[in-house]
């Protein structure tokens, strides 16, 4: 029985799944540090800042995307 050499099947690294999202064109996106605790000092301008996602630093992203083999469903 002859069998073929076949490529093995990527994993994904499950932490990087729950902290990355790939947006529709295909950008990295991350949320921002800082917003856990200590709340109560920070100005509610700085708390809305905190709150939105941005994109993954281009030096990381090589990184993040090797984690994520076929990007996030």
């Amino acid at each position: 029985m002859t069998t073929k050499n076949k490529k093995m099947k990527l994993k994904t690294h499950r932490g990087a799944a729950k902290r990355f999202k790939i947006s529709a064109t295909g950008k990295l996106m991350r949320h921002r540090s800082g917003k856990r605790h200590f709340t109560g000092t920070k100005s509610a301008s700085r708390m809305r800042i905190l709150r939105k996602a941005v994109e993954v630093n281009p030096a990381d992203a090589p990184k993040v995307r090797r984690a994520l083999p076929y990007g996030i469903e």
